[in-house]
């Protein structure tokens, strides 16, 4: 009976009700240091989000416009892509020290595989005839590129840059966890280091809620594609 008792006391402490998470979130959420460290990591995601994402649909591009490039180089975009971020994060440091600047760029690295696979394969489904309407009126590359592939890959586009988010907050978040005193990711440690539970649950519910949010927004982004094909 008594290690009854004792276990149930140490499953309540491992794993808080509902309604002691709910009251730290109802705490976390009134606190403006929640903020600050959002403030944070949101920037350091969309840092990387810009960089990795403009890299990846130059490398897509390249990839999906010339078959032989995309023969010879693609394979290593899947064989890299699913390494473990947390290998490079030692390299990240050497180069770009510990500041923000690091979480950065593994952020950058991860979303750079999804969205330059996702938009090699949108240009080869391309129509064909779509490509030859710009060549015969001599569109330029840029031109090629601006008005005939990105419209036309949009929805690919939209999906590599959703699994792109994806890896970029997580990479960012456990670059956060090893070595930073700000960010979401230093939060949730914070929490971790003090025991507070409840309260590392509800800045996991804060993490959940807004990667869904900006899901559901790049999504929304997609649909006037999908209903142009209607």
């Amino acid at each position: 009976m008594g290690g009854g008792v004792g276990l149930g006391l140490v499953l309540r402490d491992v794993v808080p009700s509902l309604r002691d998470v709910a009251a730290a979130l109802y705490r976390l959420v009134g606190d403006a240091e929640l903020y600050s460290h959002l403030g944070v990591t949101g920037g350091e995601v969309a840092s990387a989000l810009l960089i990795g994402g403009l890299a990846g649909i130059a490398v897509g591009l390249v990839l999906g416009m010339r078959p032989l490039l995309g023969r010879a180089y693609e394979p290593f975009l899947h064989y890299l892509g699913p390494t473990p971020r947390s290998c490079c994060f030692p390299v990240a440091i050497m180069w770009f020290g510990v500041g923000a600047s690091s979480k950065v760029a593994l952020g950058a690295l991860s979303c750079l595989f999804p969205i330059a696979l996702s938009t090699a394969v949108g240009v080869r489904q391309i129509d064909p005839v779509l490509i030859r309407v710009g060549t015969m009126f001599r569109a330029t590359p840029i031109q090629m590129i601006t008005r005939i592939y990105l419209p036309a890959i949009r929805a690919a586009l939209v999906t590599g840059i959703r699994l792109g988010l994806g890896v970029a907050v997580i990479s960012v978040l456990l670059a956060e966890t090893k070595l930073s005193n700000r960010g979401l990711g230093f939060l949730v440690m914070q929490r971790y280091a003090q025991f507070d539970i409840a309260g590392l649950y509800a800045v996991l519910c804060v993490i959940l809620i807004l990667s869904a949010l900006a899901n559901a927004l790049l999504e929304r982004l997609s649909e006037p594609s999908a209903q142009g094909h209607r």
